[in-house]
């Protein structure tokens, strides 16, 4: 039912929690709670603990800014104690969380709307590191936890099967690799802001994870007119497809050998990194929408029922 009818909401931003994305959950936290104060909103950061639904019995806030990342907080379970309580927070409802940070489901979502996306399974630990699941060249990824715990790629035959670290989950995916550049889009409620490519200086080691090193972003985009159309058409189509509400981001691969072909979906995050400089307060401010802005935007977007 969206917002109290306070002109001043009490915002409770739940940040940090306990999973392995805890330490960019604290900044993005940090950050939109610092751009809510500056938006005249009053605010208290709960690091979000096992007794969160304690604590927020004590605050009787008016809206839940959910700041969390990984699991718990980003695959609906979070969503799950607010329902409950009833108290409204902003981002993904309970299914579409559920239903984002699994991506295997949220593939089978995207070719029921028709969008591209590249053929994965899922097997075992064990399995993967025995023997090529798949030809080579291919991704080993978590298939629901964040990108913290780690991606393999494994380019060649030759080298063998990936030696996965401890950290990564019992069943994994295996994706075919799709090549080209790394292209993400913002949905906020209801509209595709812009495109952004992602360049990286950082590569790709068939041993190590990928290391979240040195990234550039380059908003808009420097593609085609063709590309950067279908990105926003592609993310507002899945954010819709999976149910998504508020911001979330949608991540795209762009072969440009292959044109329009060569665009595909890889996933979409509903609780997308909000810091000043993070790639979705970054296409925002493409459009015009400064930090404190969205920040407020997506607390006048907060309900229950979503």
């Amino acid at each position: 039912m969206g917002m109290s009818s306070r002109t001043n909401p009490k915002v409770a931003v739940l940040m940090g929690g306990f999973s392995a994305e805890r330490e960019v959950s604290l900044s993005t936290g940090r950050e939109c709670a610092a751009a809510l104060r500056e938006a005249g909103i009053e605010v208290v950061e709960v690091d979000a603990g096992r007794d969160l639904p304690v604590r927020l019995d004590g605050i009787g806030p008016d809206v839940c800014f959910n700041a969390l990342h990984g699991r718990w907080g980003e695959d609906g379970c979070v969503q799950g104690i607010l329902e409950w309580m009833g108290l409204p927070y902003t981002h993904s409802g309970v299914l579409a969380s559920a239903l984002a940070m699994d991506k295997q489901r949220s593939k089978d979502v995207y070719r029921a709307a028709g969008l591209p996306v590249v053929d994965s399974i899922i097997r075992t630990k064990a399995d993967v590191a025995a023997r090529h699941v798949m030809d080579p060249p291919y991704v080993v990824k978590p298939n629901n936890e964040g990108s913290s715990v780690g991606i393999y790629i494994v380019t060649e035959a030759s080298n063998g099967p990936p030696r996965l670290s401890e950290d990564m989950p019992e069943h994994v995916m295996v994706e075919a690799y799709a090549p080209g550049r790394e292209l993400t889009t913002t949905v906020m409620g209801d509209r595709a802001l812009t495109v952004t490519d992602i360049l990286t200086d950082g590569w790709y080691d068939y041993h190590a994870k990928y290391a979240e090193g040195g990234s550039r972003h380059v908003v808009p985009a420097d593609i085609p007119q063709e590309i950067h159309d279908a990105c926003l058409d592609y993310a507002l189509r899945a954010h819709r497809a999976l149910g998504c509400r508020g911001v979330s981001r949608t991540d795209f691969r762009w072969d440009e050998a292959r044109g329009l072909a060569g665009l595909i979906l890889l996933e979409t995050n509903t609780q997308p990194g909000m810091t000043p400089t993070s790639l979705v307060p970054e296409q925002a401010q493409q459009v015009g929408i400064g930090f404190p802005e969205l920040c407020r935007w997506i607390v006048e977007d907060a309900s229950c029922n979503r």
